[in-house]
């Protein structure tokens, strides 16, 4: 690990609250594991076999949340993401609507449908992509997410996409793009451009709710949805 890839990783491990880290080898593993999936001399790091385990121990970490108000506002459950863990194209959208938090799963009410239809159209399936929102659970009434709630729960989005590795991550609607981008640039302005984000090649566009509402827009979407073709294949 270079020196670059080592600041990276405390940057990181900081989002997650670690304060500090300890040469002691009685921090190198923990009382009593045996889990197959670590390495018998990793220092500080879990090393998983798969994505997936990597995911699932995300997942766990994550627990019946309770770090942020949205658990005690009326949210049913967690929604976490979905997908294939070593998927090169990720979808992330604002936080979970109504009948995500009902099912658990990200994009599975009339949006969901139609972001279905437009990974269909470049040749996919739900199947092939990740996707998952920059928070993970339901706002009252579908609301914005609050500064507070997005500070609380992004770390965990950071990890599944440092987890995945996608090539490609597009941003779907302009909470999900101002957030990970940090900008307030509105969405009409950063969709059509590509950006760097976190070793991959992020793309915003609009989020299927809005289409539903202006299918105009769809012709745009479609462009965008040309320009993550390309950018996967490598054409």
């Amino acid at each position: 690990m270079d020196r670059d890839q080592l600041k990276e990783h405390l940057r990181f491990a900081a989002e997650l609250g670690v304060s500090g880290v300890s040469r002691d080898s009685a921090w190198r593993q923990r009382a009593g594991d045996g889990s197959p999936n670590r390495t018998e001399d990793a220092p500080s790091l879990t090393v998983f076999r798969s994505a997936a385990d990597a995911l699932s121990q995300i997942r766990t970490d994550l627990g019946d949340c309770t770090r942020c108000k949205l658990h005690a506002l009326g949210r049913k459950q967690i929604v976490f993401g979905v997908g294939n863990a070593d998927a090169d194209l990720m979808f992330v959208g604002e936080a979970p609507g109504g009948e995500e938090d009902i099912q658990g799963i990200p994009f599975v009410g009339r949006a969901g449908q139609l972001l279905t239809k437009i990974i269909e159209a470049i040749g996919l399936t739900r199947d092939d992509v990740y996707i998952a929102n920059v928070i993970k659970c339901r706002p009252p009434q579908n609301r914005n997410p609050d500064p507070d709630e997005v500070e609380t729960c992004e770390p965990f989005l950071f990890r599944q996409i440092d987890v995945i590795k996608p090539k490609v991550i597009v941003a779907l609607g302009t909470f999900a793009a101002r957030g990970l981008l940090r900008t307030i640039d509105p969405i009409s302005r950063l969709r059509g451009r590509v950006f760097e984000y976190r070793g991959a090649r992020l793309i915003p566009t609009f989020h299927p709710a809005y289409l539903l509402r202006n299918p105009s827009s769809k012709r745009e979407v479609w462009e965008d949805m040309k320009l993550v073709r390309q950018l996967l294949t490598g054409n």
